[in-house]
């Protein structure tokens, strides 16, 4: 009887809890995004300048972003076609209840599962659509009275971005045979893109069966000692996205695996041997691999003598972000203009969605010290060829007895996760 009424308290509880959140994170917060029409915007690898020297010549790029290296796009449409066609994962509410849990929302504890959803998908993107791919709807979302990301918050960010470059020339408008050539090319391709971008995001739906999904997050995460409530560091969250790769049965993901650095070092032969061993066909273009390597960028806070490196990262071609922030508030950075960081916030609740049906709605979704040491090393040879057993973990046990020391010390710590 004693343990019932514990029971019923503890589900008392977590109701309030969970309306609390839900209110909670259902406001947002109407601030404006300012941009420089004098320096380039990196995105994901993707360089923008918006400044022109004459109608048909775009300036050098600057600040680290070079024509040679990255591609230059002129206009202000293309960075907002370019950064809307990004997923974008946050807390949802009334989606079916975790198993184990009285649980029908994550609003308030589930903000690094969310960013480690959204790194995971920018990785698959990457690798079924490509870095140019951008979502054709992109710039057709309507306002509504939802208050939804895509109808409110996103248009307020490349509105108040519009605003901030005011007197932005357009780009010229292709000639009609050259829309007919970009018709003739595209209706197939495209149609093969938008199914894969709709599988894509069906794998992380808030259900049991999404193979990427909270439920199924949750249940690897039993395995490190967490469970639906808990708040996850990164570093488990590594560990969590590895596994649900590895057991993840449809076709289309076997030539796909996840390496978590240790210690923040990268074994070149570790890492060649998880794509070797992937369960994918003989073609290679199949196989990928995801490196995650989990890092700390300071004590209480961000050492800002990183901030140089960060950049470095968010300016590579195929790099899928970076998750991190504060201890217990997690974000999605996948970009920069100067020294500002360009993320992506989970900690704005929405309704479930359930993408079971079809055509679900998609727009719903830096030492001290003067000298420079590395944040993390890339080593030639495996991880077992370096001494190191107090550090060696065992993968295929998921988490070994020292990996979960690790994790639970680094839950507790702020650093961001590559």
């Amino acid at each position: 009887m004693e343990a019932t009424g514990t029971d019923e308290v503890d589900k008392l509880k977590t109701k309030f809890i969970s309306a609390w959140n839900n209110m909670k994170y259902s406001w947002v917060l109407k601030t404006k995004t300012y941009f420089s029409r004098n320096s380039p915007v990196l995105l994901l690898g993707k360089c923008y300048h918006f400044k022109y020297e004459d109608e048909n010549k775009l300036l050098p790029a600057r600040s680290g972003c070079t024509i040679e290296d990255h591609v230059i796009a002129g206009n202000v449409e293309e960075f907002r076609k370019d950064f809307i066609s990004r997923i974008w994962l946050t807390y949802r509410e009334e989606f079916p209840q975790i198993e184990g849990s009285a649980l029908t929302t994550d609003c308030g504890w589930g903000c690094t599962l969310r960013t480690g959803q959204m790194l995971l998908a920018q990785g698959l993107i990457l690798h079924f659509l490509g870095r140019a791919w951008t979502w054709p709807d992109a710039l057709n979302i309507e306002n509504s009275d939802s208050e939804s990301w895509t109808s409110n918050t996103v248009k307020k960010f490349t509105a108040s971005f519009e605003a901030s470059l005011s007197g932005e020339r357009e780009l010229k408008t292709p000639t009609v045979s050259q829309k007919e050539t970009i018709r003739r090319y595209s209706d197939d391709h495209e149609m093969r893109n938008e199914i894969y971008h709709r599988k894509i995001i069906s794998w992380f739906g808030d259900s049991p069966l999404a193979l990427f999904g909270l439920h199924q997050l949750i249940e690897y995460g039993k395995k490190s000692g967490k469970k639906a409530g808990d708040w996850y560091g990164p570093a488990v969250v590594a560990h969590i996205l590895r596994k649900a790769v590895e057991e993840a049965r449809h076709p289309d993901l076997q030539g796909i695996t996840i390496y978590v650095a240790q210690d923040c070092t990268v074994y070149s032969s570790d890492v060649i041997d998880k794509q070797c061993t992937s369960m994918a066909s003989d073609n290679t273009d199949d196989k990928a691999v995801i490196i995650l390597i989990p890092v700390r960028l300071g004590g209480e806070r961000t050492n800002t003598d990183y901030l140089d490196f960060v950049k470095g990262i968010l300016s590579l071609e195929y790099c899928v972000g970076i998750i991190g922030g504060k201890p217990k508030q997690s974000y999605y950075f996948a970009g920069f203009q100067d020294d500002s960081l360009i993320y992506m916030d989970p900690h704005y609740c929405q309704s479930f969605v359930d993408v079971s049906i079809k055509d679900f709605p998609l727009e719903m979704l830096k030492i001290s010290s003067k000298e420079k040491y590395p944040l993390f090393t890339f080593v030639n040879g495996h991880s077992r060829d370096y001494d190191f057993t107090s550090t060696t973990t065992n993968e295929e046990d998921f988490f070994s007895e020292d990996e979960k020391k690790r994790l639970k010390r680094f839950s507790t710590e702020e650093f961001v996760l590559l």
